[in-house]
């Protein structure tokens, strides 16, 4: 959204409220315009600057999620699997594991990566790396974090609307609910997904594992999707986005034959 639309759209609000006759009694003049302000920041942040916003929602995340301690099974497992992994484009990586039956996993622009319980019951430690090495693509390629940054506008521009209620909650915890709750509902483009998809191709090879575990673990994501239908919002939520995960299996598998794989397609 451009600067000219957010100051656009916060003046209409105001005028909306006065109008309305409701403005006196609820509206919180203070935080629509902190709300602004902190959209407007939003748009002009520089990739360094959102680095420690970032780093307070992986927080946040991980005090309302059960991070396993590195004693745990798990996360003795997830430090197998990574082993070796240290950093992409420069960022120290740091991996944790959350206890739950969803089957999701995500990696942010600070280097964070949080794998679900869910996902590694499924997976084996290969596909689980494949999954690894998609997410980390988001991060090579600054997708998590533009992803991060529009999710930060749109929850300013929310907590802005919401200011009209005397029952906002305070600030901080508000802009990480609601970027959270952006993060949960955007989606990458079909180009990121694509990158996303080589980036973890390449990524299994170069450390040595095979690559057509990405094809196997995405058959076992399409698998799942199909028996649990539009139920399933974990796994909407990791694999959703265009192209469909079977046009994606599909392209790996040309892939896989062209660089000599024994694969047969799906």
């Amino acid at each position: 959204m451009k600067l000219r639309s957010i100051i656009t759209a916060a003046i209409t609000i105001v005028a909306l409220l006065a109008g309305a006759g409701q403005a006196r009694a609820q509206f919180n003049l203070s935080r629509l315009i902190q709300g602004i302000k902190e959209g407007v920041q939003a748009v002009t942040l520089s990739n360094d600057d959102i680095v420690p916003y970032i780093s307070q929602y992986v927080a946040h995340s991980d005090s309302v999620n059960e991070v396993l301690p590195a004693t745990d099974p798990y996360s003795q497992r997830l430090a197998r699997i990574t082993r070796g992994i240290t950093s992409v484009d420069g960022i120290p990586l740091n991996f944790k594991v959350y206890k739950t039956d969803e089957v999701n996993a995500f990696a942010c622009a600070d280097g964070s990566v949080r794998v679900y319980t869910g996902l590694m019951d499924r997976m084996t430690d290969d596909e689980v790396l494949s999954v690894i090495g998609h997410e980390i693509g988001h991060v090579a390629h600054h997708d998590s974090r533009d992803a991060f940054k529009q999710a930060m506008l749109n929850s300013a521009v929310r907590n802005g609307l919401a200011s009209t209620s005397s029952t906002v909650a305070a600030l901080t915890d508000s802009q990480l609910a609601a970027i959270g709750d952006a993060l949960l509902t955007s989606k990458h483009s079909r180009k990121q997904e694509q990158n996303a998809d080589d980036y973890g191709y390449q990524f299994l090879k170069a450390t040595g594992h095979n690559p057509t575990t990405m094809i196997s673990a995405f058959q076992k994501l399409q698998a799942m999707e199909q028996q649990a239908g539009a139920q399933s919002t974990a796994l909407s939520q990791l694999f959703s986005s265009h192209p469909d995960v079977g046009s994606r299996i599909s392209r790996l598998t040309k892939m896989a034959k062209k660089d000599g794989y024994n694969l047969t397609a799906p």
